[in-house]
């Protein structure tokens, strides 16, 4: 089955360059695969849902 919208499953670069942990205002990493955004130094990965990055500690999963 092809892909219809790329966008759907990527992040605008330069959105990613100035977005921040809420909780460390540390850099996040995309996992295109999970579609989150992932917060190493607060073990969060906060999810993106219809491209939109929630970034809500209450809505983030625990990587530790």
């Amino acid at each position: 089955m092809p892909q219809t919208e790329h966008s759907e499953s990527s992040i605008d670069p330069k959105l990613l360059e100035i977005l921040v942990c809420p909780l460390t205002k540390g850099p996040l990493e995309f996992d295109a695969a999970r579609q989150e955004l992932i917060s190493r130094a607060a073990k969060l990965a906060y999810p993106i849902r219809d491209g939109i990055p929630i970034m809500l500690p209450e809505e983030a999963r625990s990587l530790g």
